[in-house]
């Protein structure tokens, strides 16, 4: 991912500096805000990581964009233009709630299915899930019907695939060999 060390850096600082001045919550909806906007917008991605434009139409453009984010934000803003940073803004969002969600004990589990989940279904899979982690648990359910059935669960770094596509290429393995 472009900058990602860089993106660190600039999450850690923003993190501690939010922390310190308590408005943490506050600048985290204005990440998740910026974050999903530039995933969703292919020509804002594309303004951000243009070389051509230079900075101070960037900060004008982002200004307008995100108007309603708070002062430490701006000042984010302001920062980037200045060390010509612009292209990593969504991966400095991104950090940022990664951090903040790990600052506040939290932990996001995937769980990819054929079908939809129900509640019956999902409240087994967190009582699962909290015999192995002393976190709180978000729970995303993303459809993939190629699984054909089961799941595949994956918590940070770690992965349990239990889904039927899976079992069917382990059979294939053994009968192959």
């Amino acid at each position: 991912m472009l900058g990602t060390r860089a993106a660190s850096r600039y999450a850690k600082a923003m993190l501690e500096i939010s922390t310190e001045k308590g408005n943490a919550d506050a600048i985290n909806n204005d990440m998740i805000f910026i974050s999903q906007s530039v995933a969703q917008s292919e020509e804002l991605k594309t303004f951000l990581l243009n070389p051509i434009i230079n900075g101070n139409t960037k900060l004008s453009a982002v200004s307008e964009i995100f108007g309603s984010v708070s002062g430490e934000t701006k000042e984010l803003f302001n920062l980037l233009m200045q060390n010509k940073r612009f292209a990593i803004l969504g991966a400095i969002a991104s950090k940022f709630q990664e951090m903040y969600d790990e600052q506040r004990g939290l932990e996001k589990a995937v769980v990819t299915t054929a079908i939809p989940m129900d509640a019956a279904l999902e409240e087994r899979i967190l009582a699962k899930i909290k015999e192995t982690s002393t976190k709180t648990v978000v729970i995303t359910n993303v459809v993939d019907p190629s699984i054909l059935g089961g799941f595949i669960l994956r918590i940070g770094d770690r992965q349990y695939n239990a889904s039927i596509a899976h079992q069917l290429q382990v059979l294939k393995r053994e009968l192959t060999n």
